[in-house]
């Protein structure tokens, strides 16, 4: 009895963890990355991208590299986005309602 214990915890511990492991994956699924193939060395500052969105009516909270792109958060209207940003010519490709 004590072993059939035993095994159904473990059994759990292991499904519990892969569920984790799955839903945690899927949170940086979300991203964007793909938004030059430009060197990086020619990228435009990541400053123009946040003041970009500023104009848009955003409230730039920080941004940050993500693949090719430049991911800014912001809060609009009391929702968060993300905005991803070319660093070749600061053009908006993808935005994301969180």
């Amino acid at each position: 009895m004590r072993v059939r214990v035993i095994l159904s915890a473990a059994l759990a511990a292991c499904v519990l963890g892969s569920v984790l492991g799955l839903t945690g994956s899927a949170a940086f699924a979300d991203g964007y990355k793909n938004c030059t193939k430009l060197d990086k060395a020619s990228w435009k500052p990541a400053s123009e991208a946040e003041a970009k969105a500023k104009a848009l009516g955003y409230e730039v909270r920080r941004s940050k590299v993500e693949g090719s792109c430049y991911e800014v958060y912001g809060v609009k209207e009391g929702k968060l986005y993300e905005l991803f940003y070319s660093p070749e010519d600061l053009s908006l490709k993808h935005t994301i309602a969180k």
